[in-house]
């Protein structure tokens, strides 16, 4: 019993120490492909922060034009 008890926790700790050797060497192909995804990811989050940016942008500038325009109301309807 005690035999079966030690090799079964001999094997779990072999396939244990097994799992992170293996992630750990990663080849030149799959480095690659993992850089360009992390490419395209941050040229996504680019693309979008801009359009968010150029969208606020807009906004603004309709809200200043907005304003100019009731100033420019309110000044002739005093004069």
């Amino acid at each position: 019993m005690k035999r079966i008890a030690v090799l079964t926790l001999l094997y779990a700790l072999s396939v244990a120490w097994s799992i992170p050797a293996n992630a750990q060497h990663m080849s030149v192909a799959e480095s690659a492909r993992q850089s360009r995804k992390a490419d395209k990811k941050q040229q996504k989050m680019n693309r979008k922060a801009a359009k968010k940016q150029k969208k606020a942008t807009k906004k603004y500038e309709k809200a200043q034009r907005k304003a100019a325009k009731n100033a420019n109301h309110r000044a002739k309807r005093t004069s």
